[in-house]
Formats: C-alpha cells, structure tokens, sequence
C-alpha cells in the first residue's frame, strides 16, 4: 500500500446538463479551476454510453475489458478520484451503480457516459499531495501513484 496525506481545499457543486459526457465535463472542470487532486459524488441520472464491468478473464494481464451499452435512462450513484495522468490532464477514475427497471449494474464510467436530464457532483478539492495517474505496461491501466510524505 502507498499513502499520502492532505488537507480539503475547496467544496464544487457541478449541475451536469442533459447531454454532458462523464468524465469528460468534470475532468475539463477540474483543469479549469485549478485542482490537481479530489474526490468526486455523482448522482443523478444517465441516458447512454458504456460502462466497463469488469475483465473478460480475470488471470489475463493486460486484462480485456466487458463493456456494456446502457440501454435508455438508469439512476446513477458514483464516487471517484481525480488526479493527473503523466501529461498533466486530469483523469477521473469513477465507479457508479446505474439501475433501471429494478436492475443494477456497476462499473466504470471511464469510456464515457452521457448524462441523462441532470446530474448533480460534488468535487472534494485535496490540497498538498503529489498524485498521478500512471500507466502500467503489465495491466494497461493508469494506476494512481502516491508520493508518501
């Protein structure tokens, strides 16, 4: 494990419009106010895209990823982490449960979403840690690295 500690900076309340791409918005959002690290809550509503649901094989590095179309409107409930890729942009690594008709389905909304009539996102700003995503040849994943303090 690899840790590092900071302190809360600013508090961002996002309203997404019908039609915003997750996590594009936010990532574009987070550069354009200055973060380089946070936590994001999403909630609200989706209406379309993939979602990545997990490896097609689990023993398999790099693993193939199972995406999943949604199919029409879905609820949605997510959490993630900003921080910088090795270019510098912010990368939203966010997980959601989606459900619709009584059905869920979770996953990652890396391949990008659309927002369904709104969403509401709460940007927790993490001041003082040195992040970033970095990708890892063995997995193909941009993995968060930590700088310990």
């Amino acid at each position: 494990m690899k840790a590092t500690e900071g302190q809360i900076g600013r508090v961002l309340v996002i309203r997404l419009e019908d039609g915003d791409v997750v996590p594009d918005c936010i990532e574009r959002f987070a550069e354009e106010k200055g973060i380089t690290a946070g936590q994001v809550i999403l909630i609200g509503g989706i209406g379309g895209g993939e979602v990545v649901v997990g490896p097609r094989r689990s023993d398999e590095m790099p693993p193939e990823p199972m995406l999943l179309p949604l199919d029409g409107a879905h609820e949605v409930a997510g959490v993630g982490v900003l921080a910088p890729g090795e270019d510098g942009k912010m990368a939203l690594h966010i997980h959601a449960a989606l459900g619709r008709s009584g059905k869920t389905t979770t996953g990652c909304l890396r391949p990008g979403v659309t927002t369904w009539l709104v969403g509401e996102a709460v940007i927790f700003e993490i001041l003082g840690v040195d992040a970033k995503r970095i990708l890892s040849e063995e997995t193909g994943f941009a993995l968060l690295e930590v700088v310990p303090k």
